[in-house]
């Protein structure tokens, strides 16, 4: 199986929403992947902060991000962002186009939003 890393960062420019997101960034990332030519088999991880596993098992690898606001990201780099107290219990999930961080909008930053920038919670970043 080979994903197309620049199809998945493609699709995820192409189908953004503006603004803010709507809580759908695991479907956004999963709809990428398998536009870019993932065979990923259901049931699906609902919750972003679970998708690691399924990630590696499409070809991912883990990479070591101690700075996430100083790396040079590529793209089709991926980021799972795990909870923090007071935030959405699933997590979150976002690609790098080359240019943005996106999951169903487009990110300012690596962080996707306020409460995530102010606590930094686990995150894993993948690459294919």
């Amino acid at each position: 199986m080979t994903i197309d890393v620049n199809e998945f960062a493609k699709h995820l420019r192409d189908h953004a929403v503006g603004g803010f997101g709507a809580g759908k960034c695991a479907r956004w990332v999963r709809q990428a992947l398998q536009s870019a030519g993932a065979n990923i088999q259901k049931p699906y991880p609902l919750m972003a902060k679970s998708w690691g596993d399924r990630l590696r098992l499409l070809g991912y690898r883990e990479l070591t991000v101690a700075n996430p606001d100083a790396y040079i990201f590529q793209s089709g780099d991926i980021v799972v962002l795990q909870p923090y107290t007071g935030g959405n219990p699933a997590g979150h999930i976002a690609g790098f186009d080359g240019k943005d961080w996106i999951s169903d909008f487009i990110q300012r930053d690596f962080w996707s939003g306020p409460g995530y920038r102010k606590e930094r919670p686990l995150y894993a970043v993948y690459r294919l």
